[in-house]
């Protein structure tokens, strides 16, 4: 087994940093698509900035790609269009609550969030492990500030 660098990554971490890539690119979408469609300010900056971050994830972890010989992922996935599909379906019949928004915002985070998860389990010990780790802090906190928010507006009149 050879030892991995930033510059000479195996295959399977490459696949994985892939992956990572079309779900950053999924929630920079949904998080932008989210901002334009609430009513609340504050929850629409809270997605501009959440999108702001994932969009430097996905060019970070782009580079380390193309710093190894591949080529980026510069779309997101199936499942992402979905489900943007389904969240645009949602606010129109509700106008834009900032509720329903968090809910399916929500739900999306969750997608991301287990994204992390798993390629941080199946690249253990992988050159980009304290990447990655930076990364995962960031979008569980972002996730844990979605998720307290949907709570919150859940409980008002």
């Amino acid at each position: 087994m050879r030892l991995e660098t930033t510059s000479d990554l195996n295959e399977q971490t490459l696949e994985k940093l892939q992956q990572l890539v079309r779900a950053n690119i999924d929630s920079v979408e949904f998080l932008q698509e989210g901002a334009e469609k609430v009513e609340d300010i504050t929850v629409a900056q809270l997605f501009r900035d959440m999108a702001s971050q994932r969009n430097g994830f996905a060019d970070e972890l782009q580079q380390y790609v193309q710093w190894n010989g591949k080529d980026a992922e510069e779309e997101g996935t199936f499942i992402g269009s979905v489900r943007r599909t389904w969240f645009a379906f949602r606010t129109a019949l509700n106008g834009g609550d900032a509720t329903v928004v968090l809910i399916e915002a929500e739900r999306a985070e969750d997608a991301i969030k287990e994204a992390y998860e798993d390629v941080l389990i199946e690249t253990a010990g992988s050159a980009l492990n304290d990447v990655l780790s930076r990364q995962y802090a960031v979008i569980k906190s972002g996730h844990d500030r979605v998720r307290d928010l949907r709570d919150a507006y859940k409980q008002r009149p």
